[in-house]
């Protein structure tokens, strides 16, 4: 009991997130978490590459979420689907404009989530009375992928995405720490990904790898999303080819995983893409105040103006495009040399292959 109320059960809790937006509710337990191991032993392999915020002095807080908010007593996680009607990465043909990933498309998935957490906590304290509470949405350190898995949302499959049975992977998480003694779940859904590598198969840079345990985690330093939104500065010649069009982020291995076939589609209109697959040619020619313009209600900002046309000179020279050429050129000689030299490159690998493609002698 607290202030003379009856603690809500998990249904009762479902239901409150169902509310607020969340597709998916379930309530963890507190304590060290057990993936906490695997965690460190991954930023130890390097896989973390230069993403510091991983790797700080903050990666210790990620053990326990008690060091977050030490009354804690449970952890309300959510998911909220964010997938739309539009086509997967794979089914997308049309080389002359730039694929962005399908959580990017809208608007920032932090604010959205954070104030249906605070419409959950809202609810929880009319019900329950006064409590601590804390909202955490992907910049906090937390492991949240292991958390939600306790929590009975969906298994961690081998591309390392939660995965729900019915519902696919399109889910935004976040984690409702709390003072209440909620009943935390007891039975974990099943691993249902079996003998299927279909994203190990399907990821053009091989990111995902073995891990010591027998299980796979992600070389991040491989990840087209940390390639094209992580990654300040160069990117190593090797690993540009194999980047496609994407000019932030990547879900080619949710996008072949067989539990998101068919997967549910989000109904909120503010994760609908304002303009779904833009032009690469209309991309390279953005002005900065432009970039921000069109981009900064979305997490498209992260990349940053310049890294944003880095990534976008890479995906002209993977297009095949005659068409590409003459923006390629222009930003050839662009005041920031890292663009200029991947324009450059791009430039070199467009023409090889419009070359061997016309049969002219290289």
């Amino acid at each position: 009991m607290l202030q003379g109320l009856a603690i809500p059960t998990g249904a009762e809790i479902e239901a409150l997130a169902a509310a607020a937006g969340c597709e998916l509710a379930g309530v963890a337990g507190i304590g060290p978490v057990a993936d906490f191991g695997r965690f460190a032993g991954w930023v130890e392999r390097g896989y973390a590459g230069r993403m510091g915020y991983l790797t700080d002095h903050r990666a210790a807080l990620r053990a326990d979420v008690r060091e977050l908010l030490p009354p804690a007593r449970s952890v309300i996680c959510v998911g909220k689907l964010y997938n739309g009607p539009e086509p997967y990465s794979t089914e997308f043909t049309d080389t002359e404009r730039g694929w962005i990933a399908r959580y990017a498309w809208g608007e920032d998935y932090h604010r959205v989530l954070r104030a249906a957490l605070s419409e959950l906590a809202g609810a929880l304290e009319r019900l329950c009375g006064p409590f601590e509470w804390k909202i955490c949405v992907d910049t906090a350190p937390v492991l949240e992928r292991s958390l939600a898995r306790d929590a009975g949302l969906g298994w961690i499959g081998k591309n390392t995405c939660l995965i729900n049975q019915a519902r696919g992977s399109w889910f935004f998480l976040g984690e409702l720490i709390t003072s209440l003694p909620l009943l935390p779940n007891d039975r974990l859904a099943a691993d249902r990904c079996g003998n299927c590598a279909r994203c190990i198969e399907a990821c053009p840079t091989a990111a995902i790898v073995g891990a010591p345990d027998g299980r796979y985690e992600i070389d991040s330093r491989l990840c087209i999303s940390y390639l094209t939104i992580e990654l300040r500065g160069q990117v190593d010649e090797e690993l540009r080819g194999r980047m496609g069009r994407h000019v932030f982020g990547c879900d080619i291995c949710q996008d072949v995983c067989p539990w998101n076939r068919g997967a549910a589609v989000t109904e909120a209109g503010v994760f609908a893409p304002g303009d779904f697959a833009p032009s690469l040619e209309r991309l390279a020619g953005l002005s900065e105040d432009e970039f921000q313009a069109m981009f900064k209600p979305t997490p498209v900002e992260r990349a940053r103006y310049r890294g944003f046309l880095r990534n976008v000179a890479i995906a002209m020279g993977n297009s095949g495009s005659a068409r590409m050429l003459e923006p390629l050129l222009k930003l050839t000689a662009h005041a920031d040399a890292v663009v200029a030299e991947h324009a450059s490159w791009a430039v070199r690998t467009l023409e090889s292959y419009l070359d061997s493609a016309l049969g002219r002698p290289q």
